[in-house]
């Protein structure tokens, strides 16, 4: 079972750059979106069910902003909205999907903003989080987390950690809570097969940022440890031009 997860930065401004061709080629079981940008209404019906594909969207009040859309071949379970709080599901930042197997829940987390304004609610959204993660395993389900968790975890994961450490999205509080995620027993699913530097998925839109490798790995998918049996493999795909990220790719085994 193949998952693509990529924060596609405008959904609409994604499709003038090729999405649907990609989409096509990847022949995905799933692909998760994040920062669509749109109202599903907003755009047209190829976009809105790529390929045929089952469309789930859970988009921000407010117009242009943030925004997640999931597109399955399989129909899910169930489909799940938020998390359950009102100031962070009104940006539309959460889709749970239940497919039996796995729960699969596409998210994207806030930006911690420079002079870290909003870093009080990025961290309240990172523990409603783990809850609801938290949540699922106890009633015994299987969690595949994915998405922009708008964290670089360790020095590892980008480019110039020293010269980082004080900006949004290295931050110490940051960092910390995904200690604490992996604590409760996750795994870092492209750690799971490539430890090596260097291995980016978001870089700045300066000039020649992307072409020297610049950048800092804030896209994930992470599983709970139960579910770490079925992991098959785990990569990047930062040839995939359109967006300031990358698509990250996880296969499953059957």
């Amino acid at each position: 079972m193949k998952l693509i997860s990529w924060n596609v930065n405008g959904i609409r401004a994604a499709e003038r750059k090729g999405f649907l061709k990609w989409f096509e080629a990847q022949n995905a079981d799933v692909v998760c979106v994040q920062e669509t940008k749109a109202q599903p209404e907003q755009v047209d019906l190829f976009l809105r069910n790529p390929g045929g594909a089952h469309s789930f969207w859970h988009s921000a009040q407010k117009p242009g902003y943030s925004g997640v859309a999931v597109f399955s071949k399989q129909e899910p379970l169930s489909v799940r909205e938020g998390l359950g709080v009102a100031e962070i599901d009104q940006e539309g930042r959460v889709l749970e999907l239940d497919f039996g197997s796995f729960v699969l829940i596409n998210a994207y987390f806030p930006n911690s903003q420079r002079e870290h304004t909003r870093l009080p609610y990025k961290i309240s959204f990172c523990q409603a989080m783990l809850t609801r993660t938290e949540k699922l395993r106890a009633a015994g389900k299987n969690v595949v987390l994915c998405g922009d968790l708008n964290i670089a975890h360790r020095e590892i994961d980008l480019r110039n950690p020293k010269e980082n450490k004080d900006n949004a999205g290295f931050l110490p509080e940051e960092r910390a809570w995904l200690d604490q995620f992996e604590k409760a027993g996750y795994l870092d699913t492209f750690r799971q097969f490539e430890k090596s530097g260097g291995h980016y998925t978001w870089w700045s839109n300066r000039p020649g940022v992307r072409e020297r490798n610049i950048g800092w790995r804030l896209d994930y998918f992470w599983v709970n440890q139960e579910f770490g049996d079925r992991l098959h493999r785990a990569r990047h795909q930062p040839e995939v031009l359109g967006s300031d990220h990358c698509p990250v790719v996880l296969e499953l085994k059957d």
